[in-house]
């Protein structure tokens, strides 16, 4: 079936993915006391239920912006929602710390791959001018409403049917935006020559992941902690030596 030609289907999967990304940071705040209680987290690593997903995303979106480059937005978009999705069914089943904590990252790296996607998809889907700055306009307010209804989603989920519930409720819409992908999103162009560049992927990757990671870290380990300044300090080393 050929994608649909109208706009109005197409900005809304976009501006859809990207209230689920903003959606899925602030979700789990009101659930963390009852993940901290089922899980046994202790007050120190509970926030890496949050902090992981920021790690995951800060850290990959420069080599999501390039896959997107490389292999196509369409492919992207809806390889990051498949992973975003499974993520977000492990998590819900997770029965100890550590594999809740690797979820979130996954959904983070996930969203890493679908926030560029969405955004190269918007620029090459609407005309510049009048058409294109009303669908970024949509495309940024979902993303500010993505954050605003976390935190009453969450809640109500929470206190309905458990902890479990706010993650487990990424999956269906999840896997629902990417069937839909093929349908209203049209077909990439012809791929970009050139490859990843290996070595600045590792270093472009590593060293976000490392900023973010101390970013995080710091106001729990201390600013001039291993975890905190540390972590900044070999973040940027890496990003410089990225940029030579």
């Amino acid at each position: 079936m050929a994608p649909s030609q109208r706009t109005g289907p197409r900005l809304a999967l976009l501006a859809f993915a990207q209230f689920l990304i903003a959606l899925d940071y602030n979700i789990v705040y009101v659930a963390l006391p009852d993940i901290g209680r089922a899980l046994t987290f202790t007050p120190q690593t509970l926030q890496w239920v949050v902090t992981a997903y920021a790690v995951g995303f800060g850290g990959f979106l420069l080599l999501g912006g390039r896959a997107v480059d490389r292999l196509g937005a369409r492919r992207l978009f809806v390889a990051g929602l498949l992973l975003f999705g499974a993520a977000s069914l492990v998590g819900g089943f997770a029965s100890g710390t550590a594999t809740l904590v690797a979820a979130r990252a996954v959904q983070g790296v996930g969203a890493a791959l679908l926030s560029p996607a969405t955004l190269s998809l918007i620029n090459t889907s609407f005309a510049e001018g009048a058409a294109r700055n009303r669908a970024l306009a949509i495309w940024g307010a979902c993303g500010s409403a993505g954050l605003a209804a976390g935190a009453v989603l969450g809640g109500v989920l929470t206190n309905v049917w458990g902890w479990r519930s706010v993650l487990f409720v990424m999956a269906p819409i999840a896997l629902a935006a990417a069937l839909l992908a093929p349908l209203v999103l049209a077909v990439d162009s012809r791929r970009q020559a050139g490859g990843f560049d290996v070595l600045g992927a590792l270093l472009a990757t590593t060293g976000s992941s490392l900023l973010v990671f101390g970013l995080v870290s710091g106001p729990e380990a201390g600013w001039a902690s291993v975890r905190g300044a540390g972590a900044m300090v070999s973040g940027v080393t890496l990003l410089a030596a990225f940029l030579l």
